[in-house]
C-alpha cells in the first residue's frame, strides 16, 4: 500500500509545489485586522482543497475569532482516529523594505521558497495534505480515519481556539493529534518533538509620585520610578544566574536521566549558538546551553520604560515605570503558580511607599510532555529510524505550543509534532524560507507514519 503512494507522491512533486504557491500567494495575516479579506480567501481555499482530496462534512469551526476550516474521513471503521493539525494563518511582513523578494510572491532560489509563511507553517500544512490527497487518490482510504483541523489564529496566541473546542467537542472526538507545527531540530540528526514549555506573561507599573516632577527642584530629595523599576527587576535574578524569586522552581519536575542523555547527543555548539546571535552566555548553574533552553524554567523581562525616551534631553524624575516579563514552564509547573510567586516576589522587594499594580497577567498554555511509550513516540522512531538509519533522539522545545496542552486538557488526547521546518529558515522575520528538499522528506514521511499509526489498535492510544 504505502510503496504505490511515495511513487504517486514522488511523480506529484511539482503539482505540491504549484498548490503551495497558491497558498503562499494569500496573505493570511491574522495580526492585522485590514487582512480579514485575505484570512476568508485562504479559508475558501482550503474548504475547496479538503472537498477536491475527498473529505466529508467540510465546514468553518467558529470560536467568536477566526475560524478553523475542518473536514473529515472516516472510513476506516474500527482503526484509530488522528486529528491532523496545521494553521493557515501567518505574521505580518513587516518590515517589508527588508525583503530580497516580494513577501506574498512565492520566489525560488537555491533549493527553497521564499515567502512569508512559507516556513511558518504552511508549507508542513500542505505536506500533510497531499499526504491524505495521495492515500485517497492511490487507495481511496487512509490507514487511519482523519480530521483535519486548520487553525487560523496560532500567530495571535489562539485566543478562540478554547471556544471552538468546547463548542465541537463531539465532532473533535479523536485519538490522538499529529501537528504540521512544531518542526524538525536538525535537518541530519532524526528526532522527535517530545513536548515543549509552557509560557505566562506578567505586565506592571510602580508609582512613587503623582506627576513627573522638575530634576532640578526634586533631584536628590525624592524617589524616581524608573529608580525603583531597576532595583525590582535587578532582584529577579541572582548573579549566577539563577531566578532568585521564591518558589519559582518549586514544583519543576528535574529533568530524567533520558533527557539529559538525549539533550547531550544532540550535536549542538555552544560557541557556535551565542556567535551567531552575537551574545554573552548567562542562565543556571548546572545545566548546558541546550538543558537550559528546553528542560529548565526560565523568566525574562520582555520590556521596561519609562520617563522620557525622545530625542534631546527632558530634566524631569518619571513618576511611573513599567515593565513587561514572561516565564517558560517545564512540567510539574503551571504558569498560574509561578506567576503567583513572582507576584509575590515583586510586592516584596517593592518599597515602602512606592505603589506596584499588576496590569495585566496571562497564565498562559503549560508545558506538554509524550510518554516514550506512546503510540504517536513509538510509530514516529519506527519511522524516522527506517528513513534515517539511526534512532531519532528524543528532544524538548524551548518555545511554547499552545495547541498541545489545549488537546490535552480539553479533548484528552495527546499531540506529537511532526512539523518538516527547521530553525534556521527566518520564520517570523523578513526573507523567510521553506526548502524543497523537506516537501521531499515530509511526505515520505507524513505518508509512512499515517501507515505505522493504522497498525496501533484504538485501546493503545488511551492506556488505563
Amino acid at each position: 500500500m504505502i510503496l504505490s503512494v511515495l511513487d504517486f507522491l514522488h511523480a506529484e512533486h511539482s503539482g505540491i509545489v504549484s498548490r503551495l504557491d497558491t497558498l503562499l500567494r494569500i496573505p493570511s495575516v491574522s495580526p492585522d485586522p485590514q487582512f480579514a479579506p485575505h484570512m476568508q480567501a485562504a479559508r475558501a481555499y482550503l474548504r475547496e482543497r479538503l472537498r477536491d482530496i475527498g473529505l466529508s462534512n467540510v465546514c468553518e469551526l467558529d470560536g467568536g475569532g477566526e475560524p478553523a476550516v475542518f473536514g473529515e474521513w472516516l472510513g476506516a471503521p474500527g482503526k484509530p482516529t488522528i486529528m491532523v493539525y496545521g494553521h493557515y494563518d501567518v505574521q505580518p511582513a513587516d518590515p517589508v523594505e527588508l525583503w530580497e523578494t516580494p513577501a506574498f510572491e512565492p520566489t525560488y532560489k537555491d533549493g527553497r521558497v521564499y515567502a512569508r509563511g512559507a516556513s511558518d507553517v504552511k508549507g508542513s500544512t500542505v505536506i500533510a495534505l497531499e499526504v491524505i490527497a495521495a492515500f485517497l487518490k492511490v487507495h481511496g482510504a487512509l490507514p487511519v480515519n482523519v480530521k483535519v483541523f486548520l487553525e487560523g489564529e496560532e500567530e495571535t496566541g489562539s485566543p478562540t481556539l478554547p471556544a471552538i473546542i468546547d463548542r465541537y467537542r463531539d465532532r473533535l472526538d479523536v485519538d490522538a493529534v499529529l501537528s504540521a507545527d512544531g518542526g524538525r531540530a536538525s535537518a541530519t540528526v532524526p528526532t522527535i518533538n517530545m513536548g515543549a514549555r509552557g509560557a505566562g506573561q506578567l505586565e506592571f507599573r510602580v508609582t512613587t509620585a503623582g506627576k513627573d516632577l522638575h530634576s532640578g527642584r526634586y533631584g536628590g530629595c525624592v524617589r524616581n520610578a524608573l529608580h525603583e523599576m531597576a532595583v525590582i527587576v535587578a532582584s529577579l535574578h541572582r548573579p549566577d544566574g539563577t531566578v532568585a524569586v521564591p518558589g519559582f522552581y518549586a514544583d519543576a519536575t528535574a529533568p530524567t536521566q533520558r533527557q539529559r542523555d538525549d539533550t547531550a547527543a544532540f550535536p549542538f555548539d555552544p560557541s557556535a549558538f551565542f556567535g551567531d546571535i552575537d551574545a554573552i552566555a548567562h542562565g543556571e548553574p548546572g545545566y548546558t546551553v541546550r538543558e537550559q533552553i528546553t528542560l529548565r524554567p526560565a523568566l525574562d523581562i520582555n520590556g521596561m520604560w519609562g520617563g522620557y525616551t525622545g530625542e534631546g534631553g527632558k530634566t524631569i524624575i518619571p513618576n511611573t515605570a513599567r515593565a513587561k516579563l514572561t516565564v517558560r514552564t517545564v512540567p510539574g509547573q503551571t504558569s498560574e503558580a509561578v506567576l503567583q510567586a513572582v507576584e509575590r516576589h515583586l510586592h516584596t522587594v517593592c518599597r515602602e511607599g512606592v505603589q506596584l499594580e499588576i496590569l495585566h497577567r496571562f497564565d498562559g498554555a503549560p508545558a506538554s510532555t509524550l510518554a516514550p511509550a506512546h503510540p504517536l513516540v513509538r510509530a514516529a522512531e519506527q519511522v524516522l529510524t527506517a528513513e534515517f538509519g539511526k534512532t531519532p533522539l528524543h528532544v524538548r522545545l524551548g518555545a511554547s505550543v499552545p495547541i498541545t496542552s489545549l488537546f490535552k486538557t480539553r479533548l484528552g488526547v495527546d499531540t506529537l509534532m511532526f512539523g518538516y521546518n527547521l530553525p534556521d529558515e527566518d520564520v517570523h522575520a523578513p526573507n523567510e524560507f521553506f526548502r524543497l528538499t523537506s516537501i521531499t522528506q515530509g511526505v515520505r514521511g507524513w505518508a509512512q507514519l499515517l501507515e505505522a499509526l493504522g497498525a496501533f489498535p484504538k485501546a493503545a492510544f488511551h492506556p488505563q
